[in-house]
């Protein structure tokens, strides 16, 4: 698919009158980027000062994209528990209203309404795993009814109701009970290694499904299969809920999720006044979508999105499909951006070249593409990132659908943030741990954030957009790859970006300071990455996320088929390292040439063996260690952003006038704030 994520925000920078991917210092306007932390969450100010350089047409653009990026970030809630949006509204209440609330008691509701927001719900966003609060149902009934004394609950939130009556305020909270405080009531978002007695479906406490079961859907056609929620009624027959606005004539009626679409549609009609020609036919083609949601429509925006390049520029739409266990509903998500012109140049180069990267793929010859179309790409800083995009999104490559790709070519975003000086601080830190010697250290700390930075260029730029289908998977490779496709997807294009960060042709085109290190050190993280993220899970023995599994796919694959990798323990403590970085590149190169294989073909008992064996299951003894070792460096597991914010002043016919972007380093407020749009008498 996609996303890439990671860890550490590891931003590219580029140095006066160069285009390498090497790192310069930088400024920020705040000490440091981290904000607050609580328990293993920290929320960090993301700052975006190529805003400044924009024009007033511009800034206007940006602001009310934004606006419809705030609009739509609802539904995300509700498209990951049927309590979602709920829950939220409840907590969003009681914290905005702490009087009559003991502190001690105040304190625990905002910490886990702070979690609840960074997560988008009360599970983990890397894990899927559920959290539990630690206040008790007794605390939580205290504090909304103080908050309904306060004035909260008087007006509806998007489509419920409001809650006028302390009766009403109790009945919310006695349905709502379980879900808070009862683990074994959607105990995981999605679910691909299912409990016994179980499927995948059945299993997983996401709303793509209502009543489903996996083999339910064997036979069944989806005419919306990205913006639908499938449901079993009472006679048995399987129907699509249309996430949709409807049309102004009428003649589609509204659907799922009409309130909050209709609400994005009005901010994307102001956008579209103040945008240029080609961005406004771009704007154009997504509110008709969100109308309809009609499939046509959808292809439609992509074709005209893919093909313009504005300065600010957005995602706005039901994208990725990690959170759906089969691989196929899109989660509701948005983000704003402000190409970044300088870093932009160095991943230009890479996109002209791509071409030549694909013939160099180890890969059998009937799959590269005889014909390439060469990828958008840019750097960007971020205006805002809502829904299901989260701070550890770095890359983006879009959109994800084949037959545009085919035509058009792919948008590649490398996702630029300004808390560089913390995570260097962070990757110091782990790296102190993690790191099995000195010397692998020092390369680290030199080149590990330009290794990191130059795989994520790769990785989008000529990963995912890589590679030839058959004939058989020519509309797609993920309906015959189902649940595995992602993890698919984001292993192949790591691997493009490690087997070619050895290839001269980057140092000839001058992205890369010192290939021979910086291919070191990414070799180093991507073998250190199927240990050190076993932090970010703290139950079981399975790996859920795609990401996670790609990585580990990698790692263990290498070490199982080669040897170059090494897992040993030194006085009882573990650690991975490369012992034969030849050797190791020798691996890489199998499991690309058999992943695109795989792909092309739409191989799946291919896929689901390879991915079972290397990339689901852990030593839990293992992970245990881990998870004790990182606890002592004292640093934050997981990662929420605060957006800039940008206000507007409004004439009296509502234009923009001015613009006005700030850093309010207030997590609290940024939500309630966004929740605001939806309170109404």
């Amino acid at each position: 698919m996609s996303i890439i994520r990671r860890l550490f925000i590891l931003p590219a920078v580029i140095a006066a009158g160069t285009v390498s991917f090497a790192q310069s210092s930088s400024t920020t306007t705040a000490a440091t980027p981290l904000v607050e932390r609580v328990a293993d969450t920290g929320f960090i100010q993301l700052q975006a000062d190529s805003f400044r350089q924009l024009d007033a047409r511009q800034q206007a653009l940006a602001y009310w994209l934004t606006q419809a990026s705030i609009a739509i970030d609802p539904i995300i809630y509700d498209q990951l528990s049927q309590y979602g949006l709920r829950e939220k509204r409840l907590l969003e209440e009681i914290v905005a209203r702490p009087a009559g609330i003991p502190p001690q008691t105040f304190a625990k509701l905002r910490e886990f309404a702070l979690l609840f927001w960074a997560n988008r719900g009360n599970h983990n966003e890397n894990t899927g795993q559920k959290f539990l609060p630690s206040f008790s149902a007794d605390e939580l009934r205290q504090a909304a009814l103080a908050a309904q004394k306060s004035g909260g609950f008087a007006t509806k939130y998007g489509d419920m109701p409001a809650l006028p009556k302390p009766e009403d305020v109790e009945r919310e909270l006695r349905d709502l009970g379980p879900s808070f405080f009862d683990p074994n009531v959607e105990p995981i978002t999605t679910a691909k290694t299912p409990p016994a007695g179980k499927d995948i479906i059945q299993a997983s406490s996401n709303t793509f499904y209502r009543g489903v079961t996996l083999e339910d859907l064997k036979n069944f056609r989806e005419k919306y299969p990205l913006n639908s929620r499938v449901v079993k009624g009472s006679d048995g027959v399987l129907r699509e809920e249309v996430y949709r606005a409807g049309t102004p004539d009428g003649h589609v009626p509204p659907g799922l999720y009409a309130v909050y679409l209709n609400k994005a549609i009005g901010y994307l009609d102001k956008a579209r006044a103040v945008a240029d020609t080609a961005q406004g036919k771009v704007i154009s083609d997504l509110i008709r979508f969100y109308q309809t949601g009609e499939p046509s429509e959808w292809l439609n925006f992509g074709a005209d999105w893919v093909r313009n390049d504005a300065t600010v520029d957005f995602a706005n739409g039901f994208i990725e499909v990690y959170r759906d266990a089969r691989g196929a509903k899109g989660s509701s998500q948005s983000f704003v951006t402000v190409t970044d012109r300088p870093v932009t140049t160095a991943m230009t180069k890479l996109a002209q070249n791509a071409a030549y990267f694909e013939q160099k793929a180890p890969w059998d010859a009937k799959y590269k593409k005889a014909a390439f179309q060469p990828p958008v790409v840019k750097a960007v800083e971020v205006l805002i990132e809502t829904g299901d995009f989260h701070v550890t999104t770095i890359g983006d490559n879009l959109p994800n659908e084949n037959e545009i790709r085919e035509k058009y070519g792919s948008k590649n975003f490398l996702l630029l943030g300004s808390s560089h000086a913390l995570s260097a601080a962070s990757a110091d830190a782990m790296n102190r741990e993690f790191v099995a010697s000195a010397e692998e250290q020092e390369r680290a700390r030199k080149y590990g954030e330009e290794a990191e930075d130059l795989l994520v260029a790769m990785h989008e730029v000529i990963g995912h957009g890589s590679g030839q289908l058959s004939e058989k998977a020519k509309a797609g490779a993920q309906p015959f790859l189902k649940e595995y496709y992602s993890t698919l997807e984001e292993a192949r294009a790591d691997l493009m970006a490690l087997f070619n960060v050895w290839d001269p042709k980057l140092k000839e085109l001058g992205l890369t300071t010192d290939q021979e290190n910086v291919a070191r050190a990414m070799y180093d993280s991507s073998a250190r990455a199927a240990l050190t993220q076993l932090r970010r899970i703290p139950k079981g023995d399975t790996i859920e996320e795609d990401h996670q599994r790609a990585r580990a796919l990698i790692a263990n694959f290498v070490k199982d088929r080669t040897g170059a990798i090494e897992q040993f323990d030194r006085d009882g403590t573990t650690f991975v390292r490369v012992a034969d970085y030849q050797k190791m590149r020798h691996g890489v190169g199998q499991l690309l040439a058999e992943l695109m294989r795989i792909k092309a073909e739409g191989d799946y008992d291919a896929v689901k063996a390879l991915i079972d064996k290397y990339g689901v299951h852990f030593d839990p003894k293992l992970r245990d260690q881990v998870v004790a070792r990182y606890k002592q460096l004292n640093l934050p597991v997981y990662w929420a952003g605060i957006n800039p914010e940008l206000t507007a002043q409004l004439d009296a016919k509502g234009a923009v006038t001015s613009v006005r972007m700030t850093y309010p380093r207030d997590a609290e407020r940024q939500y309630l704030s966004y929740g605001s749009m939806y309170q109404s008498k």
